[in-house]
């Protein structure tokens, strides 16, 4: 079947190039999406990637799997939008952050529902990282955070797989300069905090959560955290780090919290996401005011993060309620 659609779709064929390439639409998008940090860029990225493998299909020799080569092209895509800069830098007055981390101030939260075909188990034999954990916010977060070689490397290595020989003619390296890549990137991801379980919150916790979030009491919410709990809010370039900070921005906006009248449940990197609605006094409907996305360790909230509504309709959340 395949062999017939490759002969069709070089003959010009577009429907038989369609068939050949949808399989691995969704995949390819996570995996730009984790070197971009962004979901439109991400799509963007995705787009191109077709349409380059449409243009340059004559050139596929077929020496490795079509899913090697999309991932060859839509890997040098990524990596080409990073060196062109593609990405705002923070002007130079920005407020300083909180912790020494930094915040990574563009990064999106990805859509559930875009991975209900994406497998989720780990997708090559020297895989590192099961899928789940691989596209969890701080994991992504992380990523951003290493430069765009070692981003590469990584994610060739211990998220797709790939063995070092593939991962570098992939990625038009040597051997030796994937390894040394790979390394620095691995250290790096080792001192970066990126728990997350890869086992579903209990129910009961998650009700927990949202109880104490809106009561307004911060010691129950501060009871729910593990100790070296984050807490952030992008595009605002602040972090706070362990329970005593997170206690105190979240003590500063209890009022907010305490607002806030309904949270409706979404799923974004296959973590626990909620869009908080308020009480609009003129429309006296429920309106959206921001997204939260939490993830857990041990049974605990390890992370917090809370993003304006611009994210709120990839995740299906609507701007009012009635």
């Amino acid at each position: 079947m395949t062999e017939r659609l490759l002969r069709a779709a070089r003959a010009g064929d577009r429907a038989a190039f369609d068939a050949l390439t949808e399989p691995h639409r969704g995949e390819l998008q996570v995996h730009c999406y984790r070197m971009l940090g962004s979901v439109e860029d991400a799509e963007d990225a995705v787009q191109e990637t077709l349409l380059s493998a449409w243009l340059g299909l004559a050139g596929f020799e077929g020496r490795a799997s079509l899913r090697t080569w999309l991932y060859r092209i839509a890997t040098n895509r990524c990596l080409n939008l990073l060196r062109a800069g593609r990405r705002v830098a923070q002007p130079a007055d920005a407020p300083t952050p909180p912790t020494a981390r930094g915040e990574v101030v563009w990064l999106q939260p990805y859509p559930g529902a875009l991975l209900d075909d994406i497998p989720d188990d780990a997708p090559g034999p020297e895989a590192r990282y099961e899928s789940r954990e691989a596209i969890s916010l701080a994991f992504t977060r992380a990523l951003q955070l290493l430069p765009p070689p070692q981003r590469a490397a990584l994610l060739m290595r211990d998220v797709l797989g790939y063995r070092a020989a593939e991962a570098a003619d992939l990625l038009g390296v040597t051997v030796d300069s994937l390894n040394g890549s790979l390394k620095r990137a691995r250290a790096a991801l080792a001192d970066a905090p990126t728990p997350t379980d890869p086992i579903d919150p209990d129910p009961e916790l998650l009700e927990r959560f949202v109880t104490a979030f809106t009561s307004g009491s911060v010691d129950d919410l501060v009871a729910l955290m593990t100790d070296d709990v984050w807490v952030r809010m992008p595009p605002l370039p602040f972090e706070y780090h362990g329970i005593e900070a997170a206690g105190s921005v979240l003590s500063a906006v209890t009022p907010r919290r305490h607002a806030i009248e309904r949270m409706v449940p979404t799923d974004a990197n296959r973590q626990p996401a909620w869009g908080e609605y308020v009480r609009d006094p003129v429309a006296e409907g429920l309106h959206l005011v921001g997204v939260l996305v939490v993830g857990f360790a041990g049974g605990k909230v390890c992370e917090i993060t809370h993003f304006d509504t611009s994210v709120a309709a990839r995740l299906g959340l609507p701007r009012s309620l009635a």
